[in-house]
Order: structure tokens, then sequence, then C-alpha cells
């Protein structure tokens, strides 16, 4: 799709774009000052003063999808114009901002880390979400992994005075077999006076299976683990004392699991036949799956921040700090071992572990024009992982299904990092009506990589083929960064406004995934290992990718019309990529460049809103001189979402439809176009709310997007029907909530 930033363009955008929003919402305010958010400035602030794409999901539409049964994935590709569509599985992969990596905090701390798994997005259950902020583009106040943008998924907190509290209870099902259900319950307790406010929130859910529009079970993702059989908890803590009108301390705690439990999934056929004979038509969904290692996410995570005003000569101080622990695990993965004098299949299995700790302080203060930011981000963290493996008769006799663990090895290098990074954001009002922005951030970031033997060379020795391996060393690696970004606001009227923005962002390559691949020998002399060749930490030092941004956006409230456009060029210096037979990640001396436009509006008279969002975007990476499309498997296809709401009374309803545009890379890979539309209608009762919706009403069959990436992230296995993920058939909701 050829993308030009033409005058026709941008005003067809402004008409056929979105603005989502609240269908109860009157459209009768007149100018941009409602909203403030602290996503783009680390600190409270409208949007009317931000030059750049921001949007913010409030509770009204979060829920409104969420009672529904859309998962936080899903909803953030149908309501978030520059997010892709979302997956329906765990992972989160390749659902990127822009066509780059999102950024994901909740409450200001990063669900992100050095190990790049793709989680962020199963950590939270929305019944606890009051709103999600998010800036589209690269930013340089956040520093890294936030090249295609920033999502700030913001808790619920207590809101009116006394005692208060929320009950939700729903179910979600296809209506195909007896396993296709899930159900769901959650409780709220909240209290708040003029000193203290705090609330206790449970959730609790329990996924069966999923069913294609075709009403055939959906097959269990192996690669990065789906939601069938999915119990979920989450419970979250929030609390926070007023010293005075200047100080305030508030602090939270969140326990979440996400994890198989059942006893059904992905039958690979006799002997794992399926893997060895690359035979699609053996693979069937059965009952007998037993693990000892059940994929599943567990995440813990605390927080502490403090606010002071009018301190040390009148600035606002701000400071947080932050701990995160969490424990991945993932679905027994077949593979070929080679041992001495012939070949198995076999399967293992991973747990990856990140422990964080992070401190963040900002001081702000404003002096005439000028308005002043700045502070320290100090970030540590650990990621150590394990692998188990199973015992080969018993995987085998079973295709797959039984899974008893008799080894537990390393499976990627333990990584430490260390981060440093100091920065100074400045606006000055040149006019009344114009805004200059700037600023500067400095980053350094310390990494040590531990020695470690190549996983495959430890299964090896496990099963006794060689006595002993060489390690690849280890070693320590730094790397810093300087990042700029400048911008002019241009307040046309009080209700539309136009900016230019550059901003600098950097992304790094995965340390556990770059490092601790070698390639190895075995020395028939001493039974030994001999490492010949590896990536290492002293002959190939981290370095940072960075990433610049031009933005022209434009805005505008009136009346009954909300509307908001940008067009973006990102270009990068170098880009990554993935070995497909071995994994490894890869920095390629490849410039990356995506361009596109974001935008969406809204009309509403007498009660019905009218809307639509769109992406448009182009990726390309340069190869020998020439600019080529980028594989599927890391670009975006471009998307359009429109929907029309209704509400009269204690009725409100709403049609949503969603179009996926096909993809094509330069090597012939191809994403299919598809739409799926959802109908949703509440009521309110005399006491609570009935919610009721129906997901993919003309139970369209498509192929989601994930599968097809992973189908070409996995192409060495030469398999694709086990990598082909039917997006879920037409499925049913239902919904009651109190709220007291």
């Amino acid at each position: 799709m050829k993308i030009k930033f033409t005058a026709a363009i941008f005003a067809s955008c402004v008409l056929s774009a979105s603005y989502a929003q609240n269908h109860e919402e009157t459209g009768s305010a007149q100018n941009l000052q409602e909203d403030v958010v602290v996503v783009a400035s680390r600190k409270p602030v409208s949007i009317a003063k931000i030059a750049g794409t921001v949007w913010v999901l409030s509770s009204d539409q979060i829920q409104e999808q969420a009672k529904n049964g859309v998962p936080i994935k899903e909803m953030l590709g149908i309501l978030a114009p520059g997010m892709d569509i979302g997956p329906q599985g765990r992972t989160n992969y390749g659902q990127n901002m822009r066509g780059r990596a999102a950024l994901v905090m909740i409450d200001g701390v990063s669900l992100n880390s050095i190990r790049g798994i793709s989680r962020q997005l199963d950590a939270i259950d929305p019944f606890n979400i009051e709103r999600i902020e998010i800036l589209s583009g690269a930013s340089s106040i956040y520093g890294g992994n936030a090249t295609g943008g920033i999502i700030n998924i913001i808790t619920k907190k207590a809101k009116d005075e006394g005692f208060g509290g929320s009950t939700e209870v729903g179910l979600r099902s296809g209506l195909r077999q007896k396993e296709d259900h899930d159900w769901r319950a959650a409780q709220a307790l909240a209290y708040k006076n003029d000193k203290l406010e705090g609330r206790l929130a449970l959730s609790y859910q329990q996924n069966g299976g999923t069913f294609g529009a075709d009403n055939r079970q959906i097959f269990t993702d192996i690669s990065q683990t789906d939601l069938q059989y999915n119990r979920t908890i989450d419970l979250l803590g929030t609390g926070g004392y007023s010293f005075n009108r200047n100080h305030k301390i508030t602090v939270s705690g969140q326990f979440y699991t996400s994890k198989f439990n059942g006893d059904r999934s992905l039958f690979l056929g006799d002997n794992l036949s399926a893997f060895t004979t690359f035979n699609g038509s053996v693979l069937e969904m059965r009952d007998g799956f037993d693990s000892d290692r059940k994929p599943g996410t567990n995440r813990w995570m605390g927080t502490a921040n403090y606010h002071g005003s009018n301190l040390l000569g009148g600035q606002d101080l701000y400071i947080q700090l932050a701990s995160r622990a969490e424990r991945l695990d993932f679905y027994p993965f077949p593979g070929t071992l080679k041992l001495a004098t012939s070949s198995t299949p076999y399967a293992s299995s991973s747990r990856q572990n990140t422990n964080y700790t992070g401190f963040k302080a900002l001081l702000s203060k404003r002096i005439d024009q000028f308005n002043f930011s700045y502070g320290i981000d100090v970030d540590f963290e650990k990621f150590f992982s394990s692998q188990s493996v199973f015992d080969i008769n018993t995987t085998l006799s079973s295709g797959g299904l039984v899974n008893k663990q008799i080894f537990s090895l390393g499976r990627y290098p333990t990584v430490h990092s260390k981060s440093y990074a100091a920065y100074l954001q400045a606006d000055y009002d040149i006019f009344e009506f114009l805004k200059l922005s700037g600023g500067i951030r400095y980053q350094k970031s310390n990494v040590e990589i531990d020695d470690f033997i190549g996983s495959v060379q430890q299964t090896q020795l496990a099963f006794g083929y060689g006595t002993s391996a060489s390690a690849i060393p280890g070693g320590k690696s730094d790397y810093d960064m300087t990042m700029f970004n400048a911008s002019l606001l241009y307040n046309i009227q009080s209700n539309q406004q136009a900016w230019f923005t550059y901003s600098e962002g950097i992304s790094l390559a995965d340390p556990a995934k770059y490092y601790g691949i070698g390639v190895y020998k075995l020395n028939t002399t001493t039974n030994n290992w001999d490492l010949t060749s590896s990536v290492n930490v002293n002959e190939n030092p981290l370095q940072g990718i960075k990433t610049g941004q031009f933005e022209l956006g434009y805005r505008i409230k009136y009346q009954s019309l909300k509307a908001q456009i940008s067009g973006f060029i990102s270009n990068s210096d170098k880009s990554l990529a993935v070995d497909k037979t071995t994994y490894q990640v890869l920095v390629n001396n490849q410039k990356l460049r995506n361009k596109g436009i974001e935008a969406e509006a809204a009309y509403n008279y007498k009660g019905f809103t009218i809307g639509a969002n769109t992406l448009l975007i182009k990726s390309e990476v340069e190869v020998n001189g020439d600019w080529q499309k980028q594989e599927i498997y890391n670009a975006s296809p471009s998307k359009l979402v429109g929907y029309l709401a209704y509400g009269i009374d204690k009725w409100n309803f709403r049609f949503q439809t969603l179009n996926n545009f096909k993809l094509e890379d330069a090597l012939g890979n191809k994403m299919n176009s598809y739409n799926t539309s959802d109908l949703f209608a509440g009521y309110k009762l005399p006491v609570g709310k009935l919610n009721v919706g129906v997901q993919n009403l003309f139970n369209t069959k498509y192929q989601s997007i994930w599968s097809k990436r992973s189908q070409v992230l996995y192409s060495s296995y030469k398999l694709d029907d086990l990598f082909y993920y039917q997006g879920r058939g037409r499925t049913f909701s239902f919904n009651y909530t109190i709220d007291f």
C-alpha cells in the first residue's frame, strides 16, 4: 500500500476515522482541556498541552468491551488506532504500535524486561483498570523499548466518600460443546475519607475450550501458549494517605496468576509423528494432558509513590519505588536431540524469571513562560531461567500429552542489568497560542552475562553424549545513548490544535537470545564439547538501536465532533531479526523505516454516535541500498475500525466492525485480510447493570494475525498445521455488575 501525505488523504482520514468515546457523551464540550494524563510527561498534564498523539481509553469504554467478553489485547486493537489487532492467546508477541514494540506499564511501572517476552498484557484483569493512557510513537522521555509508543494502564482507586464496592459475574460461550464456556466473578471493596483511601479487589476467571467458525476446536498454541483451560486470579490492593494538601503517599500491591488448569491439549501423533514426519493431519485435541511444568504467568508487584508540592523553592516532586518479580512457564515443545549413535525426538519446557527494582524521581517548576521538568531513573534487573527436559518414552507414547521431568537444566544465560538515566524537559510559551518544547535524556546501561553452556549441549550431556562442555564466555557490556526531542504546539483555537514533533527512542537486542548460542564440536579424545565459535560479550558488545520519528498532527473538539489525526515517519539505523533455525536475535546493519497515518474521529447526534479509527502503515528495511517490505512476522498490517452506538434512557447499544488489511512481504509471505463484527447491548436494572454481547457476529472464519506470524517464524519445522490458529467463532457473553 502506498501512503502519501497529501491534503486529500488527510481530509479523508478525518472524515472516516473515529474517536472512541462513551456513547452517552453529549458532545457539548468545546475545548481540549478535559483529559489529563501522565503518559506523555511523567506528571499530570492536560492533553491540550501535549504536542503528540495521545489517546485516553476511559473506564466506560474499557468496561463496555470487557463486560461483553473482549480481552485487553483485543480491545486495544479496537479502541487504540495505532495498535495492531490483538492476538487471542496468552502472548502479545508482534502486537505493535505503529509497526514497532511498545512499552507497557501499570501505574507508571514498566512490565517490559531485558528478556523480550511478550506477556505484558497478560498482567491485569480489566475489572481493576480505571483507564488506559496511550502515547503513540517513539519517546525519549522514557528511554528504552518505547520506539512504538507507550501504554500506561491506570488501576482503579477508591472514588466516593465512605464505603463502596463492585460485584461482577459473567459467562462467555460459543454454544458449540460443553467445554466451550468461560466464566468469571469479581469483587471489590473500597473506602475513602478526606485523608485516607483504599481499595481491595479480587477477580477470578476460568476458561474452557475455544472453537472456530467451523465448529472445530482451535489448536493449543504450543509455542507461546494460549488461554484455553486457563485459570486467572488477580488480587490488587491500593491505598493512599494525604498528610495535607501538599503531601500525599500512595501504595499498591498485586498478585497475578494466569495458568493452565485443565486436562485437554494438542495430541502430536503417535511418537510425535506430526513433528517427525511433517504430517499435520494427525494433529488433534485430546484429553489426558499432564505435565510437570504447566504454562502460565505468575507476577508479584509492589509500588510506593510520593507527591509533594511547593518544595525546594516551589517545585513539585514525584518519587516512585517499584519492585516486580515474575515467573513465566512455557508449554512442552518438541525438538530433535542428537545422541552418540542416533537422534531422537524429545520435549522440553522453559521457565523464565525476572526480578526488577526501580526508582524514579522527578522535579517540576514553572517560571514565567518556562516550565521545567527534570529527573533520574535507576533500574536493576536480573533474568534467570531453567529448562525441564521430559522423559522421552513417556512423551512419545502419549503423543506429547504427558510430560514428566527427568532433568532441570539451563535455558538461557543469566543476565544482570543496571540502568541509570537523567533527563531534562522544558517548555516555553513563545506566544499564548504557540509553545516550543524540547528535552534531552542520557541513559547508561551495564549488562553482565554469566558464562553459559549451550542448552543443546547441556541436554546431550544429561543423556550421556559427552562428559563435559566448554562454556560460552560471559562478561560485561555497557552502552550509553543520548536522546532528544523537540516540538511545536500551535493552538489554532481553544478547540483546535496542530503540532510538529521530532522524538528519539532506543531499543536493545534481547541479551539472553543475542548471547548464549555457540557452535560446538565433540572432541573424541577428551569427550568434551569444544566451543568453536559463539556470539559473546567481549567480541560483540551490546549497542542500542536508535529510532528517530517525525510527526505532524491535528486534533479538534467542536460541538458533537471530536477527531485526531497524525502522519508519522520513523527511521532506525539498524534492525532486529530472528534466526529461524536457532531463534537467536540478530542485529542487522539494515535501516528500518515505518511511515503511516493514524487517525480517529466520531460524531454524536441525539444519542447516536458514529465513528471509525484507522492505521495506514508501510514498513520497509534497506537491503543493499534498496527498500524492501519488512517480513510479516515483524511488520504491522493496516486496519480500519468503525462503530455505531446509541444510548436512550436505561439502554445502550454498540455495533463495531474491524477490518484487517492484506499484508505481503518481500519474500512472498502473505497475511490475508478479514473482517469481524461485534454487537453489544446494556440495560440498567433497578439494582445493577446487565450486559449481553455477541463477538464475531457473522461467524467469520479467519486465521489470526499471530498464527500467520508464527508460521513464518517457525517455518523451519515445515508444519504449518501446527501453527494454524483460527480466530474464535461467534461467541455470546453475559455479564451482571452491581456498583454500591
